[in-house]
């Protein structure tokens, strides 16, 4: 089996995609002859042709305007949002308009379109291109939202977001493109080619949208987490010798609530940990669910893990990027409890 980097498991998706269906067509800002600002088109128009993979103008509303019109025509859009924080102009296109054609045509019309975005920091990119905006779509009804953690899961889940009726966001972490970054960022990242998540099959496969996987059982405390939090997870638990339970949850939104429950029943103590701002952070309602559906179960308060109530600083980046300590700390502090 072919070993890739999250970056060669996107493109490989949309490869398949648009080999499978000729009404899959890719575009965004740069995604065609440049192959995009992360190589994830790369060689897509060269295969595929300008009318199937194409640059547009810098117009983020108007790139998913224009695929929700193409949607509501038959085809597929898989487009590309160069940075999530740049998803910002395209907000009521996608929560006005995307998120409710099948509500609003009575199910007449749906809205097959995929919106891809790096997300996250971990690079370097300060304020504007750091940020997580998870949060903002999944408190939308009508949107999926998808953060993979890992080159296997990400070709699995984007060809079955594209084949999906309904608008999905998938969020790439761009951390994560070329190796399983686990927030040691003093340490030399081992490159997906040596991690067994980075083999990936080379034709068609789909992971159901809506199932986590649990990373790691454990037996003493249950930790939460997705995308690049999911390795900083595992790290931590690693460091401390804890018998934690890693649960990826891959979809936020439809949501696996059944692994999360059976988990934080057997262990009765739960982390929540997430890379964007602490306040309103989906995290926030992974804890609640478990209040809601575990709190005769818990033997200590739920903790959560995340970035600052601040913008995404440049110079105290490491501060800020919630890692393996930071969780380590979270871990004590609920076993202690």
């Amino acid at each position: 089996m072919a070993r890739m980097t999250m970056i060669e498991a996107v493109r490989s998706a949309m490869d398949v995609s648009m080999a499978q269906d000729d009404n899959v067509v890719v575009f965004g800002e740069d995604v065609g002859y440049f192959g995009g600002v992360f190589r994830c088109t790369q060689g897509l128009q060269a295969k595929y042709g300008k009318t199937r993979c194409f640059d547009t103008p810098i117009s983020e509303s108007g790139i998913v305007g224009t695929a929700i019109g193409m949607a509501a025509y038959g085809l597929k859009p898989c487009v590309e949002i160069q940075f999530a924080d740049y998803m910002y102009p395209a907000y009521d296109q996608l929560t006005q308009e995307a998120a409710r054609i099948r509500y609003r045509s009575n199910g007449d019309f749906t809205c097959p379109i995929v919106v891809r975005m790096p997300t996250g920091g971990g690079i370097f990119g300060g304020q504007t291109h750091s940020q997580s905006p998870e949060a903002l779509f999944t408190h939308v009804s009508g949107l999926k939202v998808i953060v993979p953690s890992n080159p296997y899961d990400a070709k699995g889940l984007l060809i079955a977001a594209i084949e999906d009726p309904d608008p999905v966001m998938f969020l790439e972490p761009k951390r994560l493109y070329n190796g399983p970054f686990d927030g040691h960022h003093e340490r030399p990242v081992t490159p997906w080619s040596k991690h067994d998540l980075g083999e990936v099959p080379d034709g068609h496969y789909t992971i159901p949208i809506g199932k986590a996987e649990i990373r790691r059982a454990g037996s003493a405390v249950t930790v939460i987490a997705y995308g690049t939090m999911v390795h900083v997870a595992l790290a931590a638990a690693e460091d401390t010798g804890i018998d934690a339970e890693v649960i990826d949850l891959r979809s936020l939104l439809p949501l696996d609530l059944d692994t999360i429950i059976n988990s934080v029943r057997k262990t009765g103590r739960c982390v929540v940990v997430h890379e964007a701002t602490l306040t309103s952070g989906f995290g926030a309602e992974v804890v609640a669910l478990v209040q809601e559906y575990c709190f005769y179960h818990l033997e200590a308060p739920v903790v959560r893990v995340a970035g600052w109530d601040t913008p995404y600083p440049h110079a105290q980046e490491w501060d800020y990027f919630p890692g393996p300590a930071r969780v380590g700390l979270a871990l004590a502090e609920v076993m202690g409890a």
